[in-house]
């Protein structure tokens, strides 16, 4: 380093020659970060497609790191100046962990008391043994049946 740390801020862009150590680093890890993503989107949702709640949170975690990811791939491919990488990579992953652990704990939390009221009425509903046994329908004769035919 030869120049004053804001010189690297707002004069140099963000590339490889610039910043030998951080570029592959970070280009790399927003690509790994975004596939993940997204596979991790799609493998949620299809083992919780019945629980709302938990749909919302991975839609939230999708878009905020597609956008987060994108934004920081973008910075690497038009080599923009090192302060947008320095500001974007806290918020983005403060808003990842905002959501994550702020944002929808209560509201799971929330989900799972209403799951287990829910059971535990179930249970208290089908707890006699006979609850789920149909009582059978009078049986009727068959003379009954063919008078009732004929009209």
């Amino acid at each position: 380093m030869t120049l004053p740390p804001w010189e690297y801020l707002f004069n140099h862009p963000f590339n490889d020659v610039n910043f030998p150590d951080l570029f592959n680093v970070i280009w790399i890890f927003s690509l790994i970060g975004m596939i993940a993503t997204v596979v991790l989107y799609n493998v949620r949702t299809r083992q919780l497609r019945r629980h709302q709640v938990y749909l919302d949170l991975y839609e939230w975690l999708l878009w905020a790191g597609v956008i987060f990811f994108f934004m920081l791939l973008t910075y690497a491919v038009f080599h923009f100046d090192f302060l947008f990488v320095v500001v974007t990579i806290p918020i983005g992953v403060g808003i990842l962990l905002w959501i994550r652990f702020m944002r929808f704990p209560p509201l799971l939390a929330a989900y799972e008391t209403q799951l287990a009221r829910s059971r535990y009425y179930s249970k208290q509903k089908f707890a006699h043994p006979e609850a789920t046994i149909r009582p059978k329908r009078a049986a009727r004769s068959r003379t009954a049946r063919s008078q009732r035919r004929r009209r």
